[in-house]
């Protein structure tokens, strides 16, 4: 609920503090005084795009501050709570606007973006007026505004839940099928592919041990015949044979040499230890080297296959059998992609199934919502005294989205046989205002805390009708809060509070400002109302009998 209103230097208003009340509060003064003034600045600080042109001349920066109680269960709490800004009983919205266009907004002394106050001013107030194309005359919410009026939010869930849940389906079932085309395009050289590598099998590390042992082949090939003469120049043919004669000659000279011979003997002893050794290894070293020319031919047909096929596909060598695994795996899906494909396309027509019968009882619901809104407003009409009027919800099918298979719009005949049409288009200015006022008293039944704000509705109404009409507003004042700017005294007469707007001149400048009416002070501004610049006793008497109800 709008607790106040601070406005220092926008467009004719010097300062202005103004305090609101819970029930009707009216807003009456002549023409010009400053009145759309008035809702420019609220605007302003609510984020509403409206004019840019809003400081005073002469003044560095404007400035609005606005104040609103919260209830617990107040929706702009959750608004504050997702935009990490604090949330307390009490909501102060601040924005100033520098002579050079420059905005700043601070919200519970936060600064904050216009996106923000834009989502807060949803949740704190409504604007009506006969011009209004932010809600029930936008044809465009009319779908949203049955809705609420209906109770229907379960339902709309159900439905954004299964359209979520069906667009998911099919962009999988697209996808796989997508991906199974592309598979499918490259089927013969998948095939291809997986039996070559099938048949070479290669390993991983095969190929460098295939290089390791081709190179040791090669080399072996090269210096056997060296090492075999070697081993025989070592051998029985060679130095073991003369080295064996030896030590024999001198075991038998020892006994005469007197010692001489021993040591000599056993380092030769020690000598041919080794040249046994020696010639062990050389053994092993010519077995090693002893291979079948054929194995050789072979290693070198495989590492060369490997090889190729790695160049080939553009991989490494080691690659290649993680390489065949995936071209497999792809054969594979494509082997088994009918079936897949199959269960995608039936996940499809279940998701749709779904979808369908909760977009049929959210228009089922809809329809049934139709009828009673139809009879609310015509009921509510008929007070208004436009009990001839026929007030029409239209619902026809649309296009399937997140929010059900349903176009709603709101139309009017405002004469018998005269033909429907758009609300927006067919009733006059007055006929416009009253039936705004009569959908919005319909929509609002039972809902408490609202601030609305209706602007000059009653305009083109005069009368009984206009009491009619100040009467309603009344009603939906009881539970909430209604500002209203009239030039209707009759709605002027019905306000809980009242404010006149006035405009002076003082040194050559024009200030507007906004001043509370004792009961008095409605007394002549209810007859200035009534009789314009000449108060006569009568129209005092007139405004004392409104007033009195």
């Amino acid at each position: 609920m709008l607790r106040g209103l601070d406005i220092s230097d926008m467009l004719i208003i010097d300062r202005l503090e103004l305090g609101f009340q819970p029930g009707l509060n009216v807003l009456t003064g002549e023409t010009g005084a400053g009145k759309s003034i008035l809702l420019d600045s609220l605007g302003f600080v609510l984020g509403w795009r409206g004019r840019a042109d809003l400081v005073r001349q002469g003044a560095a920066q404007g400035e609005v501050t606005a104040w609103f109680d919260l209830t617990l269960d107040h929706p702009a709490r959750q608004v504050l709570e997702e935009a990490g800004l604090p949330v307390e009983d009490e909501l102060i919205l601040r924005r100033v606007n520098s002579a050079d266009g420059r905005k700043t907004a601070w919200v519970n002394n936060r600064r904050c973006s216009g996106e923000v106050l834009r989502a807060l001013s949803d949740t704190l107030v409504e604007l009506h007026g006969q011009h209004d194309d932010r809600g029930l005359l936008n044809p465009k919410g009319h779908r949203a505004i049955l809705d609420e009026f209906a109770g229907n939010a379960a339902a709309q869930a159900k439905v954004r839940s299964a359209w979520s849940a069906l667009g998911a389906a099919r962009k999988a079932a697209a996808a796989a099928a997508a991906e199974r085309e592309a598979i499918k395009a490259e089927e013969d050289f998948l095939r291809h592919a997986v039996a070559e590598l099938d048949k070479l099998d290669p390993k991983e590390g095969e190929e460098a041990s295939l290089d390791t042992k081709r190179r040791m082949m090669q080399s072996a090939e090269k210096i056997r015949g060296d090492v075999v003469n070697a081993y025989e120049m070592m051998g029985q043919n060679g130095a073991e044979r003369h080295m064996s004669d030896a030590l024999r000659w001198l075991d038998g000279a020892a006994g005469a040499a007197e010692g001489a011979l021993e040591a000599p003997m056993a380092a030769l002893g020690r000598a041919m230890v080794e040249l046994d050794d020696a010639l062990s290894g050389v053994a092993d070293a010519i077995d090693q080297m002893s291979f079948n020319p054929l194995e050789l031919e072979e290693a070198e047909e495989r590492l060369f296959a490997i090889r190729a096929l790695a160049r080939k596909h553009d991989v490494a060598p080691d690659d290649l059998a993680g390489f065949a695994s995936v071209l497999r795996g792809k054969l594979e899906a494509l082997d088994a992609g009918e079936a897949a494909q199959a269960g995608l396309e039936k996940a499809v027509r279940d998701a749709q199934a779904d979808y369908d019968m909760a977009a049929e009882a959210l228009t089922a619901a809809r329809q049934k919502a139709a009828g009673k809104l139809d009879q609310a407003v015509s009921a509510e009409l008929a007070p208004l005294k436009m009990d001839r009027a026929v007030f029409q919800t239209q619902i026809t099918p649309e296009t399937p989205g997140p929010d059900g298979r349903d176009a709603v719009s709101f139309t009017v005949a405002t004469n018998p046989g005269a033909p429907a049409g758009p609300l927006g288009k067919i009733a006059s200015g007055g006929e416009l205002s009253r039936f705004l006022l009569a959908l919005k008293v319909c929509l609002t039944k039972g809902q408490t805390g609202l601030t609305m704000i209706f602007d000059e509705i009653d305009r083109g109404v005069g009368g009984a009708t206009a009491d009619a009409v100040g009467r309603r507003l009344q009603a939906l004042a009881t539970d909430g809060q209604v500002l209203v700017v009239t030039h209707s005294p009759q709605v002027a007469a019905l306000g809980g509070h009242h404010w006149r707007v006035q405009k002076s001149v003082s040194k050559g400048m024009t200030t507007s400002t906004v001043v509370p009416l004792d009961a008095g002070e409605r007394v002549d501004e209810v007859a200035r109302m009534l009789a314009g610049d000449q108060v006569t006793d009568a129209a005092r008497a007139a405004a004392e009998a409104l007033l009195a109800g």
